[in-house]
């Protein structure tokens, strides 16, 4: 059985090591790893330097007590190794938001002279162990992580208590939910956005005006579509119910339910999509159908992605600052990671109706 220095804590990894908790006032060396793992240093310092040519079995028998015993490089020993880098997590790789975005994460990461790394959500995600949560954080800070970046995604509770005690910044982009307290977040102003979209259509003399957004459980998605409330409930308009659908961001979303939707005996005059690509969705449905946009119908979308010009006729949509949102997330983790806090856990960027084609006055 190995020594234990007085005051710390004995405990019992999985393949029955005992190890030692060491105390706030004392601090973990590469060889205390190395040790109460079973293996040599130079084995360890291969795990910590992210080298492939170490087993399966090992690395993670490492990274389990470097989660342990809260190991951290000495900032001379990182700062050898590599520059700081930042990890961002997704799971929407394809969408036009998303590479917008990460055009503004990397154009960013770049100037700080920060390494960028892209990761999707490990399997089973949401329901992530401690112990694993724990064994994954360990393994970014020995690479030399300083920030997550997440990206649309929700950053389990696992995650988020062991980033936390690894001191490793968290910063979320869009994120669908924004109460807790531990999660600072970059979104847009998307209740005003939502409320400047329909806004518009009412003053071209729409009143049957449909939405269609995604999942009301995404905090940005509610938003928007609280936004769309708003306006109606001002102009005095009331909402029909089986105008308005909540679904994914998708152009098939977008599709099927403004199909159902242009096939009504009293169909919309308008339809106010929560993202570029629904609003995608419904131009292909008015396509199928032989309406006119915007002679016979007018859409919104939201996001204003490159594609909302590439779209016939192009399309009207708000504009969220993707880019200076991307560029944001990189600042303030960077920042987080100097022991800087932002002044505000909910960072908004304000959001801009960018009036093209897609709509015109009601007929």
């Amino acid at each position: 059985m190995c020594n234990v220095r007085p005051g710390s804590k004995k405990f019992r990894t999985r393949n029955g090591v005992m190890m030692s908790r060491r105390s706030h006032s004392e601090r973990a060396t590469l060889a205390d790893v190395a040790r109460l793992a079973g293996v040599s240093p130079a084995t360890a310092s291969k795990v910590l330097n992210g080298r492939s040519d170490v087993g399966a079995n090992t690395r993670d028998l490492v990274l389990g007590v470097i989660a342990e015993l809260g190991y951290k490089p000495t900032t001379a020993r990182r700062d050898v190794q590599r520059e700081r880098t930042l990890v961002t997590v997704l799971d929407i790789v394809e969408s036009r938001y998303a590479g917008t975005v990460l055009q503004g994460i990397l154009v960013s990461a770049t100037a700080a002279q920060t390494e960028l790394l892209l990761r999707l959500p490990p399997e089973d995600w949401t329901g992530t162990s401690r112990t694993a949560a724990r064994a994954w954080i360990a393994e970014l800070r020995a690479s030399g992580v300083v920030g997550i970046i997440a990206l649309a995604v929700a950053v389990p509770d696992s995650v988020l208590r062991a980033a936390e005690d690894a001191e490793l910044a968290v910063v979320t982009i869009d994120p669908i939910d924004t109460t807790d307290s531990r999660v600072v977040s970059i979104g847009s102003t998307n209740w005003a956005g939502g409320r400047s979209a329909t806004e518009h259509v009412i003053g071209l003399g729409h009143r049957r005006i449909a939405w269609i957004g995604g999942p009301l459980g995404s905090t940005p998605s509610a938003e928007r579509f609280h936004g769309y409330q708003a306006a109606l409930h001002s102009a005095g308009i009331t909402p029909d119910d089986v105008m308005i659908r909540h679904d994914t961001f998708s152009v098939e979303a977008g599709l099927q339910h403004a199909h159902d939707m242009l096939t009504l005996d009293e169909r919309p005059t308008a339809i106010v999509a929560g993202n570029d690509e629904i609003a995608v969705g419904v131009l292909a449905a008015a396509n199928e159908l032989d309406i006119a946009v915007p002679g016979d119908l007018s859409v919104t979308g939201f996001d204003d992605t490159p594609q909302a010009q590439w779209t016939t006729p192009r399309l009207t949509s708000v504009g969220q600052p993707l880019v200076g949102m991307g560029r944001m997330a990189v600042e303030t983790a960077l920042s987080m990671a100097d022991g800087v806090q932002p002044a505000s856990r909910h960072l908004q960027l304000a959001t801009t109706l960018n009036v093209r084609d897609s709509t015109g006055p009601a007929t």
